[in-house]
């Protein structure tokens, strides 16, 4: 029997086969071994060995061509089961169609997952310039990006405490450009206005604009978003570009609530 508190041996390894098939799900071109070993913080033979069973399942693939590992087979095959319960793509496909048609800008749809936000969804603007920090797959944790302070923003203020309160652990690598006063400040300009800018934070000329879908229960839980260049995020155009991502999230909000 493992001591009361003792994280059980299968449980740890559950966890860090998850946390693989995250950090190789960010990025759609893989991620190499070394990176893998960097970001989990697992030893190299613990890694390659987990990753070892994962190819054995056809849940990732080694590329022989890049060294990268990439989600395999059944990752498709899972995913495509699991879409059935989950029918964002329905609901979610014509606002973003809409919102890119409209603005010629990448519109985006992320949902909450833990503390962080997940892309799911994309369609691409008709602007010829665009910017890619955004793509299926990428998380940022609460508070960072613009889906990211969307939905934060809306969160109960006991909820915003606490991750503020740990803002350096739970921002990780985004906390230098996101120190904590800059996002309380963007949490309120966010309420206020209804839609969060993120004026570059993430990558120095990368615009981007969010507002957040509410489930049933009033909690936000998913959020839409445009990325763009700079210029395409002037203060003139900002209000045009909130007043079309309130009324596609606020279109959603209403379909996923029966109203």
């Amino acid at each position: 029997m493992a001591a009361r508190g003792t994280p059980v041996q299968g449980a740890q390894v559950v966890g860090r086969v998850a946390a693989l098939l995250r950090l190789v799900g960010r990025k759609p071109g893989g991620t190499s071994l070394p990176g893998l070993v960097r970001e989990s913080g697992l030893t190299r033979p613990t890694v390659h060995r987990l990753l070892s069973s994962l190819a054995a399942e056809g849940l990732l693939e080694h590329d022989a061509g890049t060294g990268k590992w990439v989600l395999g087979p059944e990752i498709f095959l899972l995913g495509s089961v699991a879409a059935a319960r989950f029918p964002m793509e329905d609901i979610a496909r014509p606002s973003l169609r809409r919102l890119a048609a409209e603005t010629g800008e990448s519109a985006f749809f992320s949902i909450r997952r833990g503390d962080e936000t997940v892309c799911v969804l994309r369609e691409e603007g008709s602007f010829p310039v665009r910017s890619f920090v955004l793509h299926e797959g990428v998380r940022f944790p609460l508070g960072v990006a613009s889906a990211g302070t969307a939905i934060m923003a809306f969160l109960p203020e006991e909820e915003q405490e606490a991750l503020l309160g740990d803002w350096a652990a739970h921002a990780g690598g985004f906390a230098v450009g996101h120190p904590a006063e800059l996002v309380r400040d963007n949490l309120e300009r966010t309420r206020l206005a209804g839609y969060s800018v993120n004026p570059g934070l993430v990558l120095e000329g990368s615009w981007g604009m969010g507002a957040a879908v509410f489930d049933r229960q009033g909690r936000p839980a998913w959020a839409l978003s445009l990325t763009g260049i700079e210029p395409r995020f002037r203060p003139d155009r900002q209000e045009f570009l909130g007043k079309l991502l309130l009324e596609e999230a606020h279109r959603m909000t209403a379909k996923l609530q029966g109203t």
